[in-house]
């Protein structure tokens, strides 16, 4: 089967773009299509479950979408300081998109909140930040195969790229994100 996503980042981003944009508008449309904008309707809350490395996309209360994910380094426990290549823990917000990332599009998660900034302080280490959720590597430096069996990131969320443009597109900004141990 022939793959009809770009390859580059920069085509990749425009698409993206494009299809977010087309996100937007089908959920506008008519009563008629109704069943169509229930598959679009974005999701209420993200959660993602560390020890099971999957990302749960809920909507209502319930699951409809489950996704494997790749967490930093170092997975178990929440996130300390900076470089410690740990996922953190606790509940956050989607609250900024970049499609011009070193990844496969990116969404900040507002990592330190405030009780992770206080532990940090108190130990007097830099709590650290930009945690994404993210796909691939523009630029691989492994396999392919490694990216998907590994835990490979400095603490973000990584999925592989398809699973990743549909998170993209199933998020809105402000979106909650629970991460749980």
């Amino acid at each position: 089967m022939r793959r009809l996503l770009p390859t580059s980042p920069a085509p990749r981003a425009a698409l993206a773009g494009w299809l977010l944009a087309l996100a937007l508008v089908v959920p506008a449309a008519s009563h008629a299509h109704a069943s169509i904008n229930a598959e679009f309707r974005p999701a209420d809350e993200v959660v993602v479950v560390k020890s099971e490395r999957r990302l749960y996309l809920v909507r209502d209360g319930r699951p409809f979408r489950t996704y494997r994910v790749a967490l930093g380094l170092n997975p178990v426990g929440p996130k300390r300081q900076e470089g410690d290549f740990r996922t953190p823990e606790g509940r956050y917000l989607i609250d900024a998109r970049n499609v011009h990332s070193d990844y496969y599009l990116a969404l900040h998660v507002s990592y330190p909140n405030d009780i992770d900034a206080s532990r940090a302080r108190g130990r007097r280490v830099p709590a650290g930040g930009s945690i994404m959720i993210h796909g691939m590597p523009n630029v691989l430096k492994k396999p392919p195969s490694f990216y998907q069996s590994n835990d490979w990131t400095n603490g973000c969320i990584a999925l592989s790229n398809d699973d990743m443009l549909e998170v993209w597109l199933l998020t809105r900004p402000e979106t909650p994100i629970e991460i749980r141990p």
